[in-house]
């Protein structure tokens, strides 16, 4: 079947989970993030995942920006840099409005003017999301946003894959899920999507028992991959 459908991962995939921090790290008051922002950026991100997984195993779903409030006071302490109230705020205050990658914008309009329906399907809360978007300028060349809160239980749990059938009527093999966890995109291949794993780093795959059917090293190829 042909791809009517692009899906995408928001956290990591469309927006840049490590813009907040390193935005920080720059503005004045906040000199002691400026060498441990890398760190501090990849242990939230690691606990913040964690955390959900952990919540999805044990039936303990809670609300996303509570899990990433959670992620970012662990990795705060970790780094040592947790006494200062006013640089946490901050961190928070920035994960509202992070930034989308370079080229989210014109492959998006890509899509929509090849035909196609695009979503976002995250983990996210709906209040995080729509303030993402916004920021980001992309309320236009998306169809809808999708998050975990309507289902009650974080990816890769069957159940989250499920919304965009039910949203869209499409078969599974019509839809591209994109995202730059290779977990997801594992997921969202057992499932039966056709997926893309965006590997910016050059991770190696994970070991489970499904493989992204792309893995490219950004979105750029998307609109290809997507038939167009």
């Amino acid at each position: 079947m042909p791809i009517t459908t692009c899906v995408f991962d928001a956290y990591g995939t469309l927006f840049d989970v490590s813009a907040a921090a390193r935005q920080a790290a720059d503005e004045p008051g906040f000199e002691a993030l400026r060498q441990k922002w890398p760190d501090l950026a990849n242990h939230w991100r690691l606990k913040q995942l964690q955390y959900t997984w952990l919540r999805a195993v044990a039936d303990a779903h809670g609300d996303f920006w509570n899990v990433t409030q959670d992620g970012l006071d662990w990795a705060l302490e970790a780094t040592g840099l947790d006494g200062d109230p006013s640089l946490r705020q901050r961190l928070l205050d920035l994960y509202w409005e992070l930034q989308a990658y370079p080229e989210v914008p014109e492959m998006l309009s890509a899509l929509k003017t090849g035909g196609l329906q695009t979503a976002i399907l995250s983990n996210g809360s709906p209040a995080m999301l729509d303030g993402a978007v916004q920021s980001a300028g992309l309320g236009d060349v998306l169809d809808d946003v999708l998050s975990v809160e309507s289902v009650g239980v974080f990816k890769p749990h069957a159940r989250v894959y499920d919304l965009v059938q039910q949203r869209f009527g499409c078969a599974r093999d019509e839809v591209l899920f994109v995202s730059s966890n290779g977990w997801d995109a594992a997921g969202a291949s057992g499932y039966g999507f056709t997926t893309a794993w965006v590997n910016r780093a050059g991770e190696p795959m994970d070991r489970l028992p499904w493989k992204p059917a792309h893995v490219p090293s950004d979105l750029t190829p998307i609109p290809q991959l997507a038939g167009l």
